[in-house]
């Protein structure tokens, strides 16, 4: 065994990721305080929108950096135009998949990519008679799958090539969260290859492999 050395993710790539972890936290703290709201008692209600006015705008300025930021870096802008291209994916998944991949270099195969990302499929079974629904294999960060995942659901419902994909699946006996994991990593199959080929998405490159 001879692995590749370990590199430390360029600097450029480890802000990005910074940014994005830091909108995932700024987010869900204003998801907590909305719930508060709803069965807050009258008397803190005007403390908890206060929170909220600043944590939106707080939201709305790392957004704004997070977009500068890949700017600024001709490879993260060449990279985010190209992922932009393909249905489903919107500013948040794209800096997120750059945030965590870095480089498209990095990986030898899509399927090596899905691997990092922890969508690879892993059969659970007991002896030669027990088995479980299949599962994903967890790898990377879990914020990357997340962020896939929207993608994903609106891919199934949008895309006519990928919703004749899961109505084979769903014949074959899969599961439901098998069906949007399978989806899932497609799209990072598509990801990959638009990285890879430096061309946007094509759908009827995709039908070919659909």
């Amino acid at each position: 065994m001879q692995p590749k050395a370990w590199k430390p993710k360029p600097k450029r790539v480890r802000e990005l990721q910074a940014l994005v972890a830091r909108l995932d936290a700024l987010q869900a703290l204003a998801q907590q305080e909305a719930n508060r709201l709803d069965v807050a008692q009258p008397c803190v209600k005007g403390s908890i929108i206060t929170v909220q006015a600043t944590l939106n705008n707080e939201i709305k300025q790392v957004k704004k950096t997070i977009k500068q930021h890949i700017k600024d870096h001709d490879d993260l802008d060449s990279d985010s135009r190209l992922l932009l291209t393909i249905p489903g994916i919107a500013d948040r998944t794209m800096a997120q998949v750059l945030g965590s991949i870095g480089s498209v270099e990095h990986f030898e195969n899509a399927k090596q990519m899905a691997a990092f990302f922890g969508l690879s499929p892993k059969q659970h079974s007991s002896g030669s008679s027990v088995k479980r629904h299949t599962r994903l294999s967890k790898i990377e960060d879990a914020r990357v799958r997340k962020a896939l995942y929207m993608p994903a659901i609106v891919t199934m419902r949008h895309n006519p090539l990928i919703k004749t994909f899961c109505e084979r699946l769903k014949a074959a006996g899969k599961a439901p969260m098998a069906i949007i994991g399978a989806v899932m990593r497609k799209l990072v199959h598509i990801i990959y290859g638009i990285l890879k080929s430096r061309k946007p998405f094509d759908p009827n490159i995709i039908a070919k492999n659909t």
